[in-house]
């Protein structure tokens, strides 16, 4: 034994005498050597990228049920030639939203016995054709529990065998005859959304402008493999599910913005009375006309009473908000911030503000919480409205649960499959170096700077550390969302009181940091790549953030292909800017296809008239072959395991470790 084992250490004697222990005979040890290496040569299952959803559930659900088109597209091949495009229709929406479809459908069917029999053929061929990328181990793990094994003998047996056929005919009978056809059904659509993506990343900012936030994260919450890199908007409800008050501020304040505030009060039971009851107090006299929400197409309508009431508590905060990051500015001088403490610049008896050396009038003078004495302060009311908003977003049980998700789901960014995917941005010098940013005490850039933030993020959170690293973290989500070396906004800065109150439009112009001009060169995106260690013969950049102008003819694709930028705008406030409404960027096994979505009516809509979103698919790349499992991260994996496994075959042959 002591010839044998020589030349190799006792570490890897070690590893391989543990691995022993779940392949311990050399049978088991070639099986999964063998089962692995199918795995390998199995097509590339399909990766699903969303960007910028802002509270758009209805339409993100929507786009998610159908897997961007590509469910429709399946059911047109299998029956284009067969059924008519109603019944194509039908059978799509019942696949999208099997218990409310399958309902009305059972009202039109003349014979319920026949429906039943040809719906769930049809299904069974869908299914069948959605899992072949899978191995049948893997979509065994995927099945419902309750019918986990008819849908795996259904799944697998060929119908151009007779015999076999009657076997599926009896098995369809036998389900339609002890009344489950409804429960299977519905288990078998839901089966299909399921495989049709295999996974789903989403490039930040599912908050804030749409009504839903909190349905897409319940939603992904029980989606089966998920991934987000944070973006601004997600940042700042972090913040304020951390109790950083000037991110609930801002929190408020844009949901007051757009009268939307069923995420804030439906879904996280956000107590909106004190704000309230402050705002009518101190803002009775005053029409605070230039904070009427505005309204988006399809939005919520208030009344007038109710937009007035809006209007004042969108006031309130704001100037709370104001006041509470002047004091951060003032606490963090690092981040190079103060002369954003607006409320310093102004002068009250006036009613100007010197901004730059420029001095400009107010468009409104009224500020009845504010000391000019000592502008920066909360008055004791303000302070409590403060304390009661915070202890609201701390104690919501589904704000939380959701934190959580984000956290276990979330980074900075992330290198998947030869793809770089981030929100926004890098920062970058104007001649393209990475520009270095204070975080904490420490310059970084880049990759580091990524991993820094990142850290800083989940400090917030850590119950394990001090309240002062505790306390640190939290702040810093307030540099985060408007910082201008922060990797989520990356601007000079954010003109929310200048777009309130200033008439000169010069006021409100954000200037860019330099990665979002210098992202459109190849060879700073090539740059970028290497320095993250993206190796993949076909990498890219994928972002965010900016909403792209496709109606104005702006292209998501940039840098000869090496970036893409797929937020098309979700958001309805966007529809008019951008003139689509979403994009879904699509990686399958056959390379890049990038899907354009048009304005959603409603699942309501959807379930009762079939109607779809309208998407436009374009070929964006091309792999030259088809790509398998093995030219994937997980291909990787695997291929290290099967290494691994056979250290231990030739361990088991020579001796030097002993079959079980």
């Amino acid at each position: 034994m002591g010839q044998t084992t020589k030349n190799i250490s006792s570490h890897e004697l070690r590893y391989l005498q543990l691995l022993s222990h779940d392949f311990p005979t050399v049978s088991d040890v070639t099986r999964e050597i063998i089962n692995l290496e199918a795995i390998l040569h199995l097509p590339k299952p399909t990766e699903h990228f969303m960007a910028d959803l802002h509270g758009e559930d209805e339409a993100f659900i929507h786009v998610l049920r159908n897997a961007s088109g590509d469910i429709k597209r399946k059911v047109r091949e299998l029956f284009g030639s067969t059924m008519t495009a109603a019944d194509i229709r039908n059978l799509c929406t019942l696949i999208y939203y099997p218990e409310e479809k399958l309902e009305l459908l059972k009202q039109e069917a003349d014979d319920l016995q026949a429906f039943y029999a040809s719906t769930l053929s049809r299904l069974i061929a869908v299914c069948r054709r959605v899992s072949s990328k899978y191995t049948r181990s893997r979509v065994r793990k995927a099945l419902p529990e309750d019918f986990a094994y008819i849908i795996e003998e259904l799944l697998h047996e060929q119908s151009d065998d007779r015999d076999k056929q009657e076997y599926v005919n009896i098995i369809i009978r036998t389900i339609i005859g002890t009344r489950r056809a409804d429960h299977f059904i519905t288990a078998i659509c839901q089966l299909i959304q399921k495989l049709a993506i295999d996974r789903l990343h989403i490039l930040g900012d599912i908050f804030d402008r749409g009504p839903g936030s909190h349905l897409i994260l319940e939603t992904l919450r029980h989606y089966h493999r998920w991934d987000i890199q944070w973006g601004n908007h997600d940042i700042l409800w972090l913040g304020a599910a951390a109790g950083n008050a000037a991110c609930v501020c801002s929190v408020l304040r844009l949901s007051l913005r757009y009268a939307n505030t069923r995420t804030l009060e439906e879904g996280y039971a956000i107590n909106m009375v004190p704000l309230a009851t402050f705002a009518i107090e101190h803002y009775a006299d005053d029409p605070c006309e230039l904070f009427t929400p505005r309204l988006v197409d399809g939005g919520p309508v208030p009344t007038e009473k109710n937009a007035r009431l809006i209007a004042q508590m969108h006031k309130a905060v704001s100037i709370m908000q104001f006041k509470l990051e002047g004091q951060l500015y003032r606490s963090h001088p690092e981040w190079g911030m103060k002369e954003r403490a607006l409320l310093e610049k102004i002068d009250y008896r006036r009613g100007t503000i010197l901004l730059e050396g420029r001095e400009y009038n107010l468009l409104d003078k009224r500020f009845p919480t504010i000391d000019p004495a000592d502008p920066l302060r909360l008055t004791p009311e303000e302070e409590e409205v403060i304390r009661s908003l915070v202890h609201s977003f701390r104690i919501s049980p589904t704000l939380q649960r959701h934190v959580l998700s984000l956290l276990s789901h979330g980074s900075m960014c992330a290198v998947v499959n030869g793809n770089l995917l981030f929100h926004a941005s890098i920062p970058m010098t104007a001649d393209g170096q990475l520009r270095r940013v204070n975080v904490c005490g420490e310059d970084v850039a880049g990759r580091e700077l990524m991993l820094r933030v990142e850290q800083m993020v989940r400090s917030a959170f850590d119950e394990g550390l001090g309240e002062d690293d505790r306390g640190q973290g939290r702040d810093y989500f307030w540099y985060l969302w408007c910082g201008p070396d922060s990797p989520l906004f990356d601007k000079s800065k954010m003109a929310t009181f200048e777009r309130h109150f200033l008439a000169e439009r010069e006021t409100w112009h954000e200037e860019k940091g330099a990665y979002y001009q210098l992202r459109n060169a190849p060879e700073v995106c090539d740059m970028l790549l290497d320095h993250f260690g993206v190796q993949d013969n076909h990498r890219h950049i994928i972002n965010g953030h900016v909403p792209v102008r496709a109606a104005s003819g702006e292209s998501p694709v940039k840098a000869d292909g090496r970036l893409m930028v797929i937020d098309g705008g979700f958001a309805k406030a966007y529809h008019a800017a951008t003139g689509i409404a979403g994009y879904t960027l699509v990686f399958h096994s056959r390379g890049f296809e990038l899907v354009q979505h048009e304005p959603f009516e409603s699942a309501q809509d959807a379930i009762r008239n079939g109607t779809d979103i309208k998407s436009t698919t374009q070929l964006v790349e091309l792999t030259g072959h088809r790509l398998l499992v093995a030219d994937t991260d997980k291909g990787a994996e695997l291929r290290r395991q099967v290494q691994d496994l056979e250290r231990l075959l030739r361990a088991y042959r020579k001796g030097i470790v002993r079959e079980s």
